[in-house]
């Protein structure tokens, strides 16, 4: 059974949070003409200009070994320090640590999300864009939040985990099949003015992961082990980009033999907007200029950052957020630096813009692959 929709006085006018300025240099936007729905070239060009060129240092190789600079100025301390220590007790320096990259991201999102170019809220999105992210946030009414999954970063132990909460489900133990869409109730499902009330009234959270990582995980997971995926996408990229073979091949009809390059290609090929959710960018998913979330986890820091967010919306001190399988295999830096390194240049080059918001956004630096970082 979906929770029911409940009434918490939704004719309240609405007014979008307003976001304050922060204590953050920035380059000022060249002239955009505002648009309701921003169109992906405009996004990156607002990067490029606001983060002065990021997209020209990303072809001279001058971001490669970048790392994420301290937060500048004595502006006030973010409001989840107050929160950071919660649960069992923490090593100081983690907690340090918590408090900086949320700072930095924070300021950073604001920052750039102030811009005239970015979307301020839901309704200034294209119908595209409010339809893909009101399709990725889930709901619970019981302990007031609202959830962007992005698939790759473990949405389905958050998915398990909603449905604990909201008593559809026993316990994370329960040994039964993933239904990603049942017993879940997703924002696309409630009217205008309960969307208004839950987007102003609920704490909201997503959780990100390095964008490469991010993709390579979904290669090698729909590409190497999901028969539907090799069929419906697998089949089709042979065809298109494996030169002298096309549509004739027997690996063409399968689509199980994927390269990466090959799949890059693809990607390079494909609108951010219409890409499938396991490869789409997460700013695309749960648009985060357009949704004032009030924390962004980390796949890095998953245990970590997970029990702030369940002691943050008051969820029951024995529902926890589960250890990885046993069967899960991680992407290591070491797989990383050989798919990476391995890829063209240029179409490596060519394929962060696609993934630019990500990385500038969410604070993670560009992969070091310059050829001498790749000869190790």
């Amino acid at each position: 059974m979906l929770p029911r929709k409940q009434d918490y006085g939704l004719k309240a006018a609405y007014a979008p949070r307003s976001r304050p300025v922060m204590n953050f240099t920035a380059v000022k936007l060249s002239s955009v003409r505002h648009r309701s729905a921003v169109l992906p070239s405009v996004l990156t060009f607002a990067v490029i200009v606001a983060s002065g060129g990021l997209l020209l240092m990303i072809e001279k190789g001058m971001l490669n070994s970048m790392e994420t600079p301290p937060p500048r100025g004595s502006g006030p301390r973010s409001r989840y320090n107050s929160n950071a220590r919660v649960g069992r007790p923490q090593d100081p320096l983690a907690d340090t640590d918590f408090q900086i990259l949320q700072e930095i991201r924070n300021r950073t999102i604001r920052t750039m999300c102030g811009q005239k170019s970015m979307p301020h809220d839901v309704w200034s999105l294209g119908p595209l864009q409010r339809k893909t992210l009101l399709q990725h946030i889930l709901v619970n009414d019981q302990h007031r939040f609202l959830y962007c999954y992005v698939p790759k970063v473990a949405c389905s132990n958050w998915k398990r985990l909603l449905k604990v909460l909201s008593g559809a489900l026993g316990d994370m133990d329960a040994k039964i099949k993933m239904d990603h869409h049942s017993d879940l109730l997703f924002l696309s499902s409630l009217k205008p003015e309960e969307i208004r009330y839950r987007l102003k009234h609920y704490f909201k959270f997503l959780f990100v992961r390095e964008p490469m990582e991010r993709l390579l995980s979904a290669y090698k997971n729909k590409f190497g082990e999901i028969e539907a995926y090799q069929k419906r996408y697998g089949a089709e990229i042979v065809k298109r980009y494996r030169k002298g073979q096309g549509g004739k091949s027997a690996a063409a009809a399968k689509g199980d033999d994927v390269t990466f390059s090959e799949f890059v290609r693809y990607l390079l090929d494909e609108d951010v907007d219409r890409m499938n959710e396991h490869w789409m960018p997460a700013y695309n998913l749960c648009q985060p200029c357009a949704v004032s979330y009030d924390f962004v986890g980390s796949y890095e820091h998953l245990q970590r950052d997970a029990e702030y967010v369940l002691r943050r919306v008051g969820a029951p001190e024995h529902v926890r957020f589960p250890d990885r399988q046993a069967w899960y295999k991680p992407v290591t830096a070491e797989t990383m630096h050989y798919y990476l390194c391995s890829l063209p240049q240029k179409l490596l080059k060519d394929l962060l813009p696609k993934y630019i918001l990500d990385f500038s956004l969410f604070t993670y630096p560009l992969p070091n692959t310059t050829a001498q970082h790749c000869r190790h």
